[in-house]
């Protein structure tokens, strides 16, 4: 019997990346498994933005990496206002910002922070759950053990530019935001990662690095812990982020990659 699904020219391609390609047809439409697949994507991604993040988990996995943790709200009350309201994700809540202050008040000028860390739910947890704690386990791997940290604050209900103002309380040099993107329908735990140099709110997305897609079937761990490192010495060296520092760590990896010996043959080829 002849199969009812027309198969697509570039079937082969499928095995090589997870995006919706090659379909095939049936008739004029989609072939029922490839329907029923869309709805698992499509739910998958809805689970991730309504889905509520762990604080407890991550606050635990975090404490038993010796990271030092603090947990904030947004001003978004819950996720329906979170999603209508992105203006409140952007804010601290006014309770949990004179907590932060207090804290940073406690220290002296010698001891300011270089870098303030704000792990934020964003529009997936999932994102956040899998991917937050081995990225800063590889992060620290790239940075001098004389780093000097905030403490990581956990944001629910968080949008990106939250750590303009958490970074601003502890006065650090530099954010760092991670944060989970907004789904696709073969991504549902993307990582993204925002690095502001001087952190005040106000800050505009121009005055930002990204990194983005974060995870083991997008941006590797490691790969993406290198890169940020190495924004993160040239913005304190430059002293700005954004359009301004343009990533070329690639450039330090060629560069610190070992050489092939040079041979210079003693019989030069003569030339035709």
């Amino acid at each position: 019997m002849t199969s009812p699904v027309t198969p697509n020219p570039w079937q082969e391609w499928r095995a090589r990346t997870p995006a919706r390609l090659a379909l095939g047809r049936a008739g004029s439409g989609m072939p029922t498994d490839e329907t029923l697949r869309f709805g698992w994507a499509h739910a998958m991604a809805r689970d991730a933005i309504h889905a509520a993040l762990d604080l407890d988990k991550l606050d635990a996995e975090l404490q038993a990496d010796g990271w030092i943790v603090e947990r904030v709200r947004s001003r978004a009350t819950d996720r329906t206002e979170y999603l209508r309201r992105p203006d409140l994700g952007r804010q601290l809540d006014a309770e949990d910002a004179a907590r932060l202050r207090a804290d940073a008040a406690q220290v002296n000028d010698a001891n300011r922070p270089e870098v303030c860390i704000v792990i934020g739910d964003g529009l997936s947890s999932l994102a956040i759950e899998r991917h937050a704690v081995p990225l800063l386990a590889a992060l620290r791997k790239h940075l001098p053990p004389d780093t000097r940290f905030a403490p990581v604050v956990i944001a629910s209900q968080a949008r990106v530019a939250l750590a303009d103002e958490a970074g601003e309380v502890f006065g650090a040099a530099l954010s760092v935001m991670l944060i989970g993107e907004r789904p696709g329908l073969s991504s549902p735990d993307s990582l993204g990662i925002y690095l502001t140099h001087s952190p005040k709110r106000g800050r505009h997305d121009a005055e930002r690095n990204c990194i983005s897609n974060v995870r083991p079937e997008g941006l590797a761990y490691d790969v993406a812990a290198f890169k940020l490192a190495w924004l993160m010495r040239e913005s304190l060296r430059r002293g700005l982020t954004g359009v301004a520092l343009k990533d070329e760590s690639d450039l330090a990896v060629l560069e610190s990659a070992p050489q092939e010996p040079r041979v210079i043959s003693p019989h030069p080829q003569s030339r035709s």
